[in-house]
């Protein structure tokens, strides 16, 4: 075993028959305990025949084989040895106890050693003899620094030696085995196992550990694998199954770009593992009474900012916001992401609509809401770790994308605006045939006409196809999205430049604007009058 302290990161670990440790990154090495094992000379010997002699180092015994210092009591050391023996020092390695447990059969292989990550004196030691011909699984606890043990293997099969156990960090008596068959779970501090499979394949597990609340899993089969997220898992409880509802905690969340934002290209192995999820992950119960006819206009899932101002909100009639729901366990993802701009059918834009805007760092909330029943849970979303970014930056960097989204959008309402009025007039007038008077005709063509005009402004309607644009100059709309993804380009405040060029588009875009506006309330207002002037059917049957 070599092994970093916990209290000390520059304190560093080693072990032989006794333990060593270097704080000068290994330029010298000081012996801070006797030799910790047997000592039996009878297995020290060279290894194999007259003829061939087979020493690679696995012969070698009376080792140390694993050893830990505690994460919550500093200069708590302590060691197991390959054949038998537990040793524990609580002052650093200046004094030590052989606390072996009296039960534990003789030669046992010690292989992992894990401390209690919030209860002083307590530890938990897993051996194997399946070299000896011994199967059975073998977890000790103590909760008196060894001075007692006790046999925890209550529900593990007769067969299935286990390697290793580990203690959850956040749920008291939650503890995690791996055995030569696969995985088990305890949920009263190892008094009774149950097999935890899931996926996994049934292969021996040689270690587990915790880091960020994810459990990792190393096997025999040559392969790593990772229980993403272990808060459904500490929040079980055979008494949410009897609730309507029950939305778990959820996890912080790293503002990192997802799968589709690039990463491998080409053809992944077949055996290469999946990355976990990205964005937030909303994980929920449905009781089994639930039913997606009874209330799929009553479901729903919302996000919301830190001043429940509403994200977005997901249902199960909405094609483009689409929640899925079922009776039991649910799990939905939100991908930070906010809408994406208003978009025209068969509208050309060389840049693009403005995309998705990712939400910056902050506190948020998930609202999951099924029949009469609802439930909100906060979370947080943290900034990327590969970036040096001021939080003033982040906020800077959304408030200029989201206002460039909203210039944009108010553009393309304006834009149906008049596609819409205009076709009203065109219709209009087509259906009064020859009795249109001259003077409402006149007007509905000026208005139309006038229309164009500012739709001209607004967007290069000579663009018929992604190549137009190359002929004939992008108008307003579009160049707002150029500004949009200039500034969407990085994580970074907007520049100068970016500022610049959206207050003048944006200032040509209000003055065309104006000018709808005023059609609308002015000359539209007095097309209206004339036709009620001139008592014309809007709507005429043919005799």
């Amino acid at each position: 075993p070599i092994f970093f302290s916990p209290h000390n990161p520059k304190r560093l670990y080693s072990a032989g028959n006794a333990l060593f440790v270097t704080e000068n990154e290994g330029a010298s090495w000081e012996q801070i305990s006797p030799d910790l094992t047997t000592n039996d000379k009878s297995k020290q010997k060279s290894s194999g025949g007259p003829i061939t002699q087979d020493n690679t180092s696995v012969e070698y015994y009376c080792t140390i084989f694993t050893a830990t210092e505690s994460a919550l009591e500093k200069d708590l050391l302590w060691t197991g040895s390959d054949d038998g023996l537990v040793n524990v020092s609580t002052d650093g390695g200046k004094n030590w106890s052989n606390v072996t447990p009296a039960a534990a059969p003789k030669w046992m292989m010690w292989n992992a050693i894990e401390t209690h990550p919030t209860k002083k004196g307590v530890a938990y030691l897993t051996g194997t003899r399946y070299k000896l011909d011994d199967f059975a699984p073998y977890i000790y606890k103590t909760t008196d620094y060894g001075k007692t043990w006790t046999l925890i293997v209550s529900g593990i099969a007769p067969l299935h030696f286990t390697r290793v156990m580990r203690a959850d960090h956040k749920r008291d008596g939650l503890l995690y085995a791996g055995t030569e068959y696969g995985m088990y779970i305890s949920y009263d501090d190892g008094a009774s196992w149950k097999p935890f499979q899931l996926n996994l394949p049934m292969v021996p597990i040689t270690d587990l550990t915790i880091k960020d609340n994810d459990l990792i899993v190393a096997t025999q089969g040559r392969a790593f694998w990772v229980l993403d997220d272990l808060t459904t898992i500490q929040q079980y409880d055979p008494a949410i199954t009897s609730k309507k509802l029950h939305v778990f905690p959820m996890n912080e969340v790293w503002r990192i770009p997802g799968d589709a934002g690039g990463g491998f290209r080409g053809s992944l192995p077949t055996n290469a593992g999946s990355n976990p999820q990205s964005g937030a992950i909303v994980n929920w119960f449905v009781s089994d009474t639930f039913k997606v006819s009874d209330t799929s206009t009553k479901s729903s899932l919302t996000i919301l900012d830190e001043n429940h101002k509403i994200i977005k909100t997901y249902t199960p009639d909405d094609k483009d916001n689409k929640l899925d729901i079922k009776p039991g366990m649910n799990r939905f993802v939100w991908n930070l992401l906010y809408g994406p701009g208003e978009k025209i059918e068969g509208m050309i834009l060389w840049n693009g609509v403005p995309g998705n805007i990712t939400a910056p760092p902050g506190n948020y909330f998930a609202r999951v809401k099924v029949g009469n029943d609802s439930t909100e849970v906060p979370f947080v979303v943290k900034g990327d770790p590969n970036y040096k970014i001021s939080a003033a930056d982040y906020a800077a960097q959304f408030a200029f994308l989201k206002q460039s989204q909203d210039k944009f959008n108010e553009v393309q309402k304006a834009i149906k605006d008049i596609r819409a009025i205009r076709g009203q007039l065109t219709d209009f007038v087509a259906r009064q045939g020859k009795d249109c008077p001259a003077d409402v005709k006149a007007a509905a063509d000026t208005l139309s006409k006038q229309l164009t005009t500012i739709e001209e402004a607004l967007y290069q309607t000579k663009a018929k196809s992604g190549q137009d644009v190359l002929n004939y100059p992008i108008r307003l709309n579009d160049k707002l999205a150029g500004v949009f993804n200039a500034a969407n380009s990085g994580n970074m405040a907007p520049s100068k430049q970016s500022r610049d060029v959206y207050a003048d588009i944006a200032g040509k875009c209000d003055v065309e604007l104006a000018k709808l506006a005023k059609l609308k309330k002015e000359d539209l207002a007095k097309f209206n009058e004339l036709v009620r002037e001139k008592k014309l059917t809007v709507v005429g049957v043919k005799e």
